[in-house]
């Protein structure tokens, strides 16, 4: 007699859970509305209008926000203006919704390098070369965007950011 309420419980607890679940679309079942506004964006991409194609591609997103090819869209268009973090973020949007994705970890790990962050583009290298079996065009294309390095401007950077050890400090000042 004590137990029946707690089973009771646990007994609706399992019903409320599988209902839920149930009542979830698979990840592969994308909206069509999204889809044929990422297409609308793709052309609006290949036009040269960036900014429509952001404002179709966060659309698409707010229609299905499971739109994997929208992020990775995002993340072409970012990069191409030059915002290697975003791009890095929208990537990242990608992967949680598939980890395998090969197209989204050599797209990231090429923002990373665009950034200066060439350990974590070779973390990235290295989750390619696990996932694929033979050898991969993503896997060669970004071994040789971090064997070219970031560009110039990320270098230099990185170069006058470096904070002088004490000893440096004192060799650097001049005497009063």
């Amino acid at each position: 007699m004590r137990f029946v309420p707690v089973a009771l419980a646990a007994a609706i607890g399992v019903a409320a859970l599988s209902t839920a679940v149930m009542g979830q679309k698979p990840d592969a079942q994308i909206d069509p509305r999204s889809v044929a506004i990422v297409e609308q964006a793709r052309a609006a991409q290949h036009a040269g209008n960036l900014e429509q194609a952001n404002d179709l591609l966060e659309s698409a997103l707010a229609v299905d926000p499971k739109n994997r090819t929208a992020f990775m869209a995002l993340a072409e268009i970012a990069k191409a203006q030059g915002l290697p973090g975003k791009s890095i973020r929208f990537y990242r949007e990608a992967l949680e919704l598939e980890p395998n994705d090969l197209a989204a970890l050599a797209g990231q790990g090429d923002a990373l390098v665009q950034k200066g962050a060439v350990t974590k583009a070779r973390e990235n290298l290295a989750k390619l070369k696990k996932l694929c079996t033979a050898t991969c065009p993503e896997e060669a294309r970004l071994a040789a965007v971090i064997e070219k390095g970031p560009p110039p401007a990320v270098l230099s950077a990185q170069a006058s950011s470096k904070v002088p050890t004490p000893g440096e400090e004192q060799k650097t000042r001049k005497p009063e």
